[in-house]
Protein backbone atom coordinates (compact mmCIF):
# COMPACT_ATOMS: atom_id res chain seq x y z
CA UNK A 1 0.00 0.00 0.00
CA UNK A 2 1.32 3.42 -0.91
CA UNK A 3 2.17 5.68 2.03
CA UNK A 4 -0.25 8.57 2.27
CA UNK A 5 2.32 11.19 3.26
CA UNK A 6 3.52 13.69 0.67
CA UNK A 7 7.10 13.15 1.82
CA UNK A 8 7.04 9.32 2.01
CA UNK A 9 9.61 8.74 -0.76
CA UNK A 10 12.46 9.77 1.56
CA UNK A 11 11.75 7.08 4.17
CA UNK A 12 12.34 3.33 4.25
CA UNK A 13 9.51 2.48 6.63
CA UNK A 14 6.10 3.96 7.36
CA UNK A 15 5.38 6.19 10.31
CA UNK A 16 4.20 4.21 13.33
CA UNK A 17 0.56 4.49 14.33
CA UNK A 18 1.57 6.02 17.67
CA UNK A 19 3.64 8.71 15.95
CA UNK A 20 0.78 9.41 13.52
CA UNK A 21 -1.58 9.99 16.40
CA UNK A 22 0.95 12.03 18.37
CA UNK A 23 1.94 14.34 15.51
CA UNK A 24 -1.39 14.74 13.74
CA UNK A 25 -3.17 18.07 14.10
CA UNK A 26 -6.20 17.51 11.89
CA UNK A 27 -8.45 16.83 14.87
CA UNK A 28 -8.18 20.49 15.85
CA UNK A 29 -6.82 22.40 12.84
CA UNK A 30 -9.66 21.30 10.57
CA UNK A 31 -11.43 24.47 11.68
CA UNK A 32 -8.95 26.27 9.42
CA UNK A 33 -10.30 24.47 6.35
CA UNK A 34 -12.18 27.31 4.70
CA UNK A 35 -9.33 29.72 5.39
CA UNK A 36 -6.92 27.16 3.95
CA UNK A 37 -9.03 26.98 0.80
CA UNK A 38 -9.28 30.76 0.61
CA UNK A 39 -5.48 31.01 0.74
CA UNK A 40 -5.06 28.21 -1.81
CA UNK A 41 -7.40 29.87 -4.28
CA UNK A 42 -5.49 33.15 -4.00
CA UNK A 43 -2.19 31.28 -4.42
CA UNK A 44 -3.52 29.51 -7.52
CA UNK A 45 -4.74 32.80 -9.00
CA UNK A 46 -1.31 34.31 -8.41
CA UNK A 47 0.46 31.35 -10.04
CA UNK A 48 -1.84 31.70 -13.02
CA UNK A 49 -1.15 35.44 -13.28
CA UNK A 50 2.59 34.74 -13.22
CA UNK A 51 2.35 32.06 -15.90
CA UNK A 52 3.15 29.13 -13.61
CA UNK A 53 -0.35 27.60 -13.63
CA UNK A 54 -2.51 27.19 -16.74
CA UNK A 55 -6.01 28.59 -17.13
CA UNK A 56 -7.39 25.07 -17.30
CA UNK A 57 -5.67 24.04 -14.06
CA UNK A 58 -6.90 27.19 -12.31
CA UNK A 59 -10.46 26.52 -13.42
CA UNK A 60 -10.24 22.91 -12.23
CA UNK A 61 -8.83 23.98 -8.86
CA UNK A 62 -11.62 26.50 -8.38
CA UNK A 63 -14.30 23.96 -9.26
CA UNK A 64 -12.78 21.30 -7.04
CA UNK A 65 -12.38 23.64 -4.08
CA UNK A 66 -15.99 24.73 -4.48
CA UNK A 67 -17.11 21.13 -4.13
CA UNK A 68 -14.86 20.61 -1.11
CA UNK A 69 -16.24 23.68 0.66
CA UNK A 70 -19.75 22.39 0.04
CA UNK A 71 -18.80 19.00 1.49
CA UNK A 72 -17.23 20.60 4.58
CA UNK A 73 -20.24 22.82 5.24
CA UNK A 74 -22.59 19.85 4.80
CA UNK A 75 -20.52 17.75 7.21
CA UNK A 76 -19.67 15.26 4.49
CA UNK A 77 -15.89 15.69 4.54
CA UNK A 78 -14.05 12.80 6.19
CA UNK A 79 -10.89 13.92 7.97
CA UNK A 80 -7.99 11.48 7.98
CA UNK A 81 -5.34 11.34 10.70
CA UNK A 82 -3.14 9.52 8.19
CA UNK A 83 -2.99 12.79 6.22
CA UNK A 84 -1.77 14.58 9.34
CA UNK A 85 -3.30 18.04 9.00
CA UNK A 86 -5.99 20.14 7.38
CA UNK A 87 -3.74 21.14 4.47
CA UNK A 88 -2.92 17.62 3.32
CA UNK A 89 -6.52 16.49 3.79
CA UNK A 90 -7.81 19.25 1.54
CA UNK A 91 -5.04 18.79 -1.03
CA UNK A 92 -5.57 15.03 -1.21
CA UNK A 93 -9.33 15.44 -1.67
CA UNK A 94 -8.69 18.05 -4.38
CA UNK A 95 -6.30 15.73 -6.19
CA UNK A 96 -8.82 12.89 -5.98
CA UNK A 97 -11.38 15.16 -7.62
CA UNK A 98 -9.36 16.88 -10.34
CA UNK A 99 -6.19 14.85 -10.79
CA UNK A 100 -2.83 16.41 -11.70
CA UNK A 101 -4.13 19.98 -11.49
CA UNK A 102 -4.55 19.41 -7.75
CA UNK A 103 -0.94 18.27 -7.49
CA UNK A 104 0.23 21.51 -9.11
CA UNK A 105 -1.47 23.71 -6.51
CA UNK A 106 1.42 23.39 -4.03
CA UNK A 107 3.93 24.81 -6.51
CA UNK A 108 5.95 27.62 -4.97
CA UNK A 109 4.75 27.17 -1.40
CA UNK A 110 5.30 25.02 1.69
CA UNK A 111 3.05 23.93 4.51
CA UNK A 112 5.18 26.30 6.61
CA UNK A 113 4.01 29.48 4.88
CA UNK A 114 0.62 27.93 4.17
CA UNK A 115 -0.25 27.31 7.83
CA UNK A 116 1.09 30.71 8.87
CA UNK A 117 -1.25 32.28 6.31
CA UNK A 118 -4.23 30.19 7.39
CA UNK A 119 -3.79 31.14 11.04
CA UNK A 120 -3.56 34.82 10.19
CA UNK A 121 -6.69 34.65 8.02
CA UNK A 122 -8.56 32.86 10.81
CA UNK A 123 -7.31 35.16 13.57
CA UNK A 124 -8.15 38.28 11.57
CA UNK A 125 -11.76 37.09 11.37
CA UNK A 126 -11.80 36.29 15.10
CA UNK A 127 -10.52 39.74 15.99
CA UNK A 128 -13.25 41.37 13.90
CA UNK A 129 -15.84 39.27 15.72
CA UNK A 130 -14.36 40.07 19.13
CA UNK A 131 -14.30 43.81 18.50
CA UNK A 132 -17.96 43.61 17.56
CA UNK A 133 -18.86 41.75 20.74
CA UNK A 134 -16.84 44.21 22.85
CA UNK A 135 -18.99 47.00 21.38
CA UNK A 136 -22.14 45.02 22.19
CA UNK A 137 -21.06 44.59 25.81
CA UNK A 138 -20.20 48.28 26.04
CA UNK A 139 -23.70 49.12 24.82
CA UNK A 140 -25.20 46.96 27.59
CA UNK A 141 -23.03 48.72 30.16
CA UNK A 142 -23.96 52.14 28.77
CA UNK A 143 -27.65 51.31 29.00
CA UNK A 144 -27.17 50.29 32.63
CA UNK A 145 -25.10 53.40 33.33
CA UNK A 146 -27.66 55.71 31.77
CA UNK A 147 -30.47 54.22 33.84
CA UNK A 148 -28.34 54.78 36.96
CA UNK A 149 -26.58 58.07 36.25
CA UNK A 150 -28.02 59.46 39.53
CA UNK A 151 -27.89 56.27 41.60
CA UNK A 152 -25.61 56.87 44.58
CA UNK A 153 -23.27 54.10 45.67
CA UNK A 154 -20.09 53.96 47.72
CA UNK A 155 -16.82 54.12 45.85
CA UNK A 156 -14.23 51.91 47.47
CA UNK A 157 -10.51 51.83 48.00
CA UNK A 158 -9.04 48.85 49.88
CA UNK A 159 -12.65 47.58 49.75
CA UNK A 160 -13.48 50.25 52.35
CA UNK A 161 -16.06 52.97 51.75
CA UNK A 162 -14.15 55.93 50.33
CA UNK A 163 -16.34 58.53 48.57
CA UNK A 164 -19.76 58.60 46.94
CA UNK A 165 -19.95 57.81 43.24
CA UNK A 166 -22.82 56.87 41.01
CA UNK A 167 -23.48 53.38 39.80
CA UNK A 168 -23.47 54.81 36.29
CA UNK A 169 -19.98 56.18 36.83
CA UNK A 170 -18.84 52.81 38.12
CA UNK A 171 -20.15 51.06 34.99
CA UNK A 172 -18.38 53.60 32.80
CA UNK A 173 -15.05 52.52 34.31
CA UNK A 174 -15.54 49.15 32.62
CA UNK A 175 -16.62 50.82 29.39
CA UNK A 176 -13.27 52.61 29.43
CA UNK A 177 -11.38 49.36 30.04
CA UNK A 178 -13.20 47.70 27.17
CA UNK A 179 -12.43 50.67 24.92
CA UNK A 180 -8.74 50.09 25.51
CA UNK A 181 -9.29 46.39 24.88
CA UNK A 182 -10.90 47.15 21.52
CA UNK A 183 -8.01 49.48 20.65
CA UNK A 184 -5.48 46.75 21.49
CA UNK A 185 -7.35 44.22 19.37
CA UNK A 186 -7.56 46.64 16.46
CA UNK A 187 -3.87 47.45 16.74
CA UNK A 188 -2.96 43.76 16.99
CA UNK A 189 -4.94 43.14 13.80
CA UNK A 190 -2.50 45.37 11.90
CA UNK A 191 0.36 42.97 12.64
CA UNK A 192 -1.80 39.90 12.04
CA UNK A 193 -2.73 41.25 8.63
CA UNK A 194 0.61 40.63 6.91
CA UNK A 195 1.05 37.84 4.37
CA UNK A 196 3.59 35.01 4.96
CA UNK A 197 2.66 33.12 1.78
CA UNK A 198 5.53 33.15 -0.70
CA UNK A 199 8.17 32.52 1.95
CA UNK A 200 7.79 28.80 1.14
CA UNK A 201 9.66 26.54 3.58
CA UNK A 202 12.04 29.24 4.79
CA UNK A 203 14.05 30.75 1.90
CA UNK A 204 11.44 31.79 -0.65
CA UNK A 205 10.88 30.05 -3.98
CA UNK A 206 12.59 29.77 -7.37
CA UNK A 207 9.29 30.30 -9.17
CA UNK A 208 8.28 33.75 -10.40
CA UNK A 209 5.64 34.89 -7.92
CA UNK A 210 3.84 38.11 -7.04
CA UNK A 211 3.33 38.16 -3.29
CA UNK A 212 1.73 41.59 -3.32
CA UNK A 213 -0.92 40.32 -5.73
CA UNK A 214 -1.70 37.43 -3.37
CA UNK A 215 -1.84 39.88 -0.46
CA UNK A 216 -4.28 42.05 -2.40
CA UNK A 217 -6.54 39.08 -3.17
CA UNK A 218 -6.61 38.05 0.49
CA UNK A 219 -7.03 41.55 1.91
CA UNK A 220 -3.66 41.71 3.63
CA UNK A 221 -2.14 45.14 4.24
CA UNK A 222 1.42 44.01 3.48
CA UNK A 223 3.65 40.97 3.13
CA UNK A 224 6.12 39.60 5.66
CA UNK A 225 9.42 40.90 4.31
CA UNK A 226 11.80 38.21 5.57
CA UNK A 227 11.12 34.62 4.58
CA UNK A 228 12.73 33.14 7.71
CA UNK A 229 10.67 35.34 9.98
CA UNK A 230 7.51 34.84 7.91
CA UNK A 231 7.28 31.10 8.57
CA UNK A 232 8.49 31.12 12.19
CA UNK A 233 6.85 34.25 13.62
CA UNK A 234 4.10 33.71 16.16
CA UNK A 235 4.37 37.14 17.77
CA UNK A 236 0.94 37.98 16.42
CA UNK A 237 -0.58 34.99 18.24
CA UNK A 238 1.11 35.93 21.50
CA UNK A 239 0.06 39.55 21.10
CA UNK A 240 -3.54 38.52 20.49
CA UNK A 241 -3.54 36.21 23.51
CA UNK A 242 -2.08 38.99 25.65
CA UNK A 243 -4.83 41.36 24.53
CA UNK A 244 -7.42 38.65 25.14
CA UNK A 245 -5.98 38.06 28.62
CA UNK A 246 -6.49 41.71 29.48
CA UNK A 247 -10.12 41.57 28.35
CA UNK A 248 -10.65 38.52 30.54
CA UNK A 249 -8.89 40.17 33.48
CA UNK A 250 -11.20 43.18 33.15
CA UNK A 251 -14.26 40.94 33.04
CA UNK A 252 -12.90 38.94 35.97
CA UNK A 253 -12.69 42.15 38.01
CA UNK A 254 -16.27 43.02 37.11
CA UNK A 255 -17.30 39.45 37.95
CA UNK A 256 -15.75 39.77 41.39
CA UNK A 257 -17.77 42.92 42.00
CA UNK A 258 -21.02 41.39 40.76
CA UNK A 259 -20.47 38.41 43.05
CA UNK A 260 -19.87 40.66 46.05
CA UNK A 261 -22.74 42.99 45.20
CA UNK A 262 -25.19 40.09 44.84
CA UNK A 263 -24.33 38.70 48.27
CA UNK A 264 -27.22 39.27 50.73
CA UNK A 265 -24.72 40.93 53.06
CA UNK A 266 -24.24 43.64 50.43
CA UNK A 267 -27.40 43.44 48.34
CA UNK A 268 -26.55 46.10 45.76
CA UNK A 269 -27.81 44.14 42.76
CA UNK A 270 -29.59 41.03 41.62
CA UNK A 271 -28.64 38.95 38.59
CA UNK A 272 -31.41 37.48 36.46
CA UNK A 273 -32.23 33.87 37.27
CA UNK A 274 -31.18 32.63 33.82
CA UNK A 275 -27.55 33.36 34.69
CA UNK A 276 -27.62 31.65 38.09
CA UNK A 277 -28.00 28.16 39.49
CA UNK A 278 -29.26 26.63 42.71
CA UNK A 279 -27.81 24.23 45.22
CA UNK A 280 -28.27 20.47 45.33
CA UNK A 281 -28.79 20.61 49.09
CA UNK A 282 -29.70 24.21 50.05
CA UNK A 283 -33.02 25.19 48.44
CA UNK A 284 -32.63 28.88 49.24
CA UNK A 285 -29.43 29.36 47.28
CA UNK A 286 -29.09 31.44 44.12
CA UNK A 287 -25.49 31.19 42.97
CA UNK A 288 -23.89 33.67 40.52
CA UNK A 289 -22.32 30.88 38.46
CA UNK A 290 -21.72 32.86 35.27
CA UNK A 291 -19.55 35.60 36.82
CA UNK A 292 -17.80 32.97 38.93
CA UNK A 293 -17.00 30.93 35.85
CA UNK A 294 -15.80 34.03 33.98
CA UNK A 295 -13.49 34.73 36.91
CA UNK A 296 -12.18 31.18 36.58
CA UNK A 297 -11.85 31.21 32.81
CA UNK A 298 -9.66 34.32 33.01
CA UNK A 299 -6.95 32.06 34.46
CA UNK A 300 -7.42 29.69 31.55
CA UNK A 301 -6.77 32.42 28.98
CA UNK A 302 -3.82 33.86 30.89
CA UNK A 303 -2.46 30.29 31.00
CA UNK A 304 -2.66 30.11 27.21
CA UNK A 305 -0.60 33.30 27.01
CA UNK A 306 2.11 31.76 29.17
CA UNK A 307 1.98 28.58 27.09
CA UNK A 308 2.55 30.47 23.83
CA UNK A 309 5.38 32.57 25.23
CA UNK A 310 7.03 29.43 26.58
CA UNK A 311 6.49 27.65 23.26
CA UNK A 312 8.52 30.27 21.39
CA UNK A 313 11.22 31.12 23.89
CA UNK A 314 13.87 28.62 22.75
CA UNK A 315 13.09 28.05 19.10
CA UNK A 316 15.86 28.61 16.56
CA UNK A 317 14.96 29.89 13.10
CA UNK A 318 13.07 28.92 11.10
CA UNK A 319 9.96 26.72 11.39
CA UNK A 320 9.91 23.92 13.98
CA UNK A 321 7.28 21.30 14.71
CA UNK A 322 6.84 22.93 18.12
CA UNK A 323 4.71 25.51 16.35
CA UNK A 324 1.96 22.98 15.86
CA UNK A 325 1.28 23.57 19.57
CA UNK A 326 0.27 27.17 18.91
CA UNK A 327 -3.19 26.31 17.61
CA UNK A 328 -5.05 24.77 20.54
CA UNK A 329 -4.21 27.59 22.99
CA UNK A 330 -4.98 30.16 20.31
CA UNK A 331 -8.25 28.53 19.29
CA UNK A 332 -9.39 28.11 22.89
CA UNK A 333 -8.47 31.70 23.73
CA UNK A 334 -10.64 33.06 20.93
CA UNK A 335 -13.51 30.66 21.71
CA UNK A 336 -13.45 31.45 25.42
CA UNK A 337 -13.29 35.21 24.88
CA UNK A 338 -16.08 35.27 22.30
CA UNK A 339 -18.37 33.12 24.46
CA UNK A 340 -17.61 35.26 27.51
CA UNK A 341 -18.31 38.55 25.75
CA UNK A 342 -21.58 37.25 24.32
CA UNK A 343 -22.91 35.98 27.64
CA UNK A 344 -21.72 39.07 29.51
CA UNK A 345 -23.53 41.44 27.14
CA UNK A 346 -26.75 39.54 27.83
CA UNK A 347 -26.12 39.20 31.55
CA UNK A 348 -25.61 42.93 32.06
CA UNK A 349 -29.05 43.48 30.53
CA UNK A 350 -30.39 41.24 33.30
CA UNK A 351 -28.96 43.23 36.22
CA UNK A 352 -31.43 44.71 38.72
CA UNK A 353 -29.97 47.60 40.72
CA UNK A 354 -31.04 48.22 44.35
CA UNK A 355 -30.51 51.97 44.94
CA UNK A 356 -31.70 51.96 48.55
CA UNK A 357 -29.08 49.43 49.61
CA UNK A 358 -26.36 51.35 47.80
CA UNK A 359 -27.31 54.65 49.41
CA UNK A 360 -27.51 53.08 52.86
CA UNK A 361 -23.99 51.75 52.39
CA UNK A 362 -22.71 55.22 51.51
CA UNK A 363 -24.03 56.52 54.82
CA UNK A 364 -22.22 53.82 56.79
CA UNK A 365 -18.67 54.80 55.90
CA UNK A 366 -18.27 58.59 56.34
CA UNK A 367 -18.06 58.85 52.57
CA UNK A 368 -18.33 62.65 52.55
CA UNK A 369 -15.40 63.24 54.92
CA UNK A 370 -13.18 64.39 52.05
CA UNK A 371 -15.91 66.82 50.99
CA UNK A 372 -15.78 68.41 54.43
CA UNK A 373 -11.99 68.69 54.16
CA UNK A 374 -12.32 70.34 50.74
CA UNK A 375 -14.98 72.66 52.14
CA UNK A 376 -12.58 73.88 54.84
CA UNK A 377 -9.79 74.39 52.29
CA UNK A 378 -12.14 76.56 50.23
CA UNK A 379 -12.73 78.58 53.40
CA UNK A 380 -9.00 79.22 53.70
CA UNK A 381 -7.67 76.38 55.85
CA UNK A 382 -4.50 74.55 54.66
CA UNK A 383 -5.38 71.05 53.46
CA UNK A 384 -3.23 69.21 56.00
CA UNK A 385 -4.94 71.14 58.80
CA UNK A 386 -8.38 70.44 57.34
CA UNK A 387 -7.46 66.75 57.10
CA UNK A 388 -6.73 66.68 60.83
CA UNK A 389 -9.91 68.58 61.71
CA UNK A 390 -12.07 66.20 59.73
CA UNK A 391 -10.31 63.16 61.20
CA UNK A 392 -11.24 64.39 64.68
CA UNK A 393 -14.80 65.05 63.52
CA UNK A 394 -15.11 61.54 62.10
CA UNK A 395 -13.76 60.03 65.32
CA UNK A 396 -16.41 61.88 67.32
CA UNK A 397 -19.21 60.87 64.94
CA UNK A 398 -18.06 57.27 65.04
CA UNK A 399 -18.19 57.26 68.84
CA UNK A 400 -21.70 58.69 68.67
CA UNK A 401 -22.74 56.10 66.10
CA UNK A 402 -23.84 58.73 63.55
CA UNK A 403 -22.65 60.13 60.22
CA UNK A 404 -20.93 63.52 60.18
CA UNK A 405 -23.93 64.88 58.26
CA UNK A 406 -26.06 64.03 61.32
CA UNK A 407 -24.00 66.26 63.65
CA UNK A 408 -25.47 69.62 64.48
CA UNK A 409 -23.95 72.83 63.16
CA UNK A 410 -23.00 73.75 66.70
CA UNK A 411 -21.12 70.50 67.19
CA UNK A 412 -19.36 70.82 63.83
CA UNK A 413 -18.26 74.36 64.71
CA UNK A 414 -16.54 72.96 67.82
CA UNK A 415 -14.01 71.44 65.41
CA UNK A 416 -13.67 74.58 63.23
CA UNK A 417 -15.32 77.97 63.37
CA UNK A 418 -14.95 78.15 59.57
CA UNK A 419 -17.89 75.75 59.28
CA UNK A 420 -21.17 77.48 58.46
CA UNK A 421 -24.73 76.43 57.62
CA UNK A 422 -23.89 75.85 53.96
CA UNK A 423 -21.75 72.85 54.98
CA UNK A 424 -24.77 70.54 54.81
CA UNK A 425 -25.03 71.02 51.06
CA UNK A 426 -21.71 69.17 50.67
CA UNK A 427 -22.20 66.53 53.35
CA UNK A 428 -24.99 64.67 51.58
CA UNK A 429 -24.07 62.02 49.02
CA UNK A 430 -25.90 63.96 46.31
CA UNK A 431 -24.08 67.14 47.24
CA UNK A 432 -20.77 65.31 47.09
CA UNK A 433 -21.57 64.02 43.61
CA UNK A 434 -22.65 67.41 42.31
CA UNK A 435 -19.36 69.03 43.26
CA UNK A 436 -17.33 66.64 41.12
CA UNK A 437 -18.52 68.29 37.94
CA UNK A 438 -15.54 67.99 35.60
CA UNK A 439 -14.45 65.69 32.80
CA UNK A 440 -14.05 62.22 34.25
CA UNK A 441 -15.89 63.15 37.44
CA UNK A 442 -18.82 61.31 38.97
CA UNK A 443 -21.36 64.17 38.81
CA UNK A 444 -24.52 62.83 37.11
CA UNK A 445 -24.36 65.34 34.25
CA UNK A 446 -20.74 64.31 33.60
CA UNK A 447 -21.80 60.66 33.60
CA UNK A 448 -24.43 61.46 30.99
CA UNK A 449 -21.91 63.40 28.93
CA UNK A 450 -19.52 60.44 28.95
CA UNK A 451 -22.33 58.08 27.96
CA UNK A 452 -23.12 60.31 24.99
CA UNK A 453 -19.46 60.39 24.00
CA UNK A 454 -19.20 56.60 24.08
CA UNK A 455 -22.45 56.13 22.17
CA UNK A 456 -21.25 58.50 19.45
CA UNK A 457 -17.95 56.62 19.23
CA UNK A 458 -19.68 53.26 18.93
CA UNK A 459 -22.11 54.59 16.33
CA UNK A 460 -19.22 55.96 14.26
Amino acid sequence: MQDTHAWSGRFSEPVSELVKKYTASVTFDNRLAEFDIEGSLAHAAMLNKCGVLSDADLAAIRDGMGEIIADIRAGNFEWSVDLEDVHMNVERRLTDKIGDAGKRLHTGRSRNDQVATDIRLWLRAQIDTIVGFIAELQTSLLDLAEANADTVMPGFTHLQVAQPVTFGHHMLAYVEMLSRDAERMTDCRKRVNRLPLGAAALAGTTFPIDRFYTAQLLGFDDVCHNSLDAVSDRDFAIEFTAAASLVMVHLSRLSEELILWMSPRVGFIDIADRFCTGSSIMPQKKNPDVPELVRGKSGRVVGHLIALVTLMKAQPLAYNKDNQEDKEPLFDTADTLIDTLRIYADMMRGITVKPEAMRAAVLQGFATATDLADYLVKKGMPFRDSHEVVALTVRHAELQGVDIADLSLEKLREFSTLIEADVFTVLTPEGSLAQRDHVGGTAPNQVRAQIARHRARLAG
